[in-house]
């Protein structure tokens, strides 16, 4: 290639990648954390369930039967059951065992409903409101109750859901290994 073509080529380029500003673009690569400060999740890498386990709000779905029947009825308008199969599994995980990855706590299965899950849970917060996702924390966690599954008569697991009883809730949270050094619930703030 000429010398020419190639100054020609380069000024081509340089058009381009200027755009409409005339100024060459930044190279400058940022590894500051956003203004405000670190955005945290509460889906830590390595432990077997989420680290956020206490949250107030949670109380009022326990021993409540409005709630988990109200779940029952999002459950399927959101076609929870297109990836959960009534609750039996399917492409998704099943929730009618004692197996829960993240944590049995309604605070938990919300925080999952919120934030989604690697491997193909998506994430519903800011997409369905707070309370509906509380509603569907609700009915999810009566799937897996003796008293649900118990109550099963038909093919169709998971219709008769019975309220989550406060006790029902074996996990009580996430604890830092004993010895440790890092209690793993200090966040760093950002820049002011």
């Amino acid at each position: 290639m000429s010398s020419h073509c190639r100054t020609e080529l380069t000024c081509a380029l340089l058009v381009v990648l200027t755009g409409c500003h005339g100024r060459a673009p930044s190279t400058k690569v940022t590894t500051e954390p956003p203004a405000g400060g670190v955005i945290t999740s509460a889906l830590v890498p390595g432990l077997t369930h989420s680290a956020a386990t206490q949250d107030p709000r949670a109380a009022a779905f326990y021993d409540n039967p409005a709630a988990v029947e109200t779940g029952k009825r999002l459950f399927s308008q959101y076609n929870c059951s297109g990836c959960h199969s009534n609750g039996g599994g399917g492409m998704g995980p099943s929730l009618m065992d004692d197996e829960w990855i993240y944590g049995d706590r309604l605070e938990q299965i919300h925080q999952t409903l919120v934030e989604g899950r690697p491997n193909g849970m998506p994430a519903w917060g800011g997409k369905i409101p707070d309370e509906q996702l509380w509603q569907l924390a609700a009915y999810v966690r009566s799937m897996s109750l003796p008293q649900t599954i118990a109550a099963e008569t038909g093919g169709t697991p998971s219709q008769s859901p019975a309220p989550v009883p406060r006790e029902a809730s074996r996990d009580n949270g996430w604890s830092p290994p004993p010895d440790t050094t890092n209690d793993y619930t200090s966040t760093t703030p950002g820049p002011q």
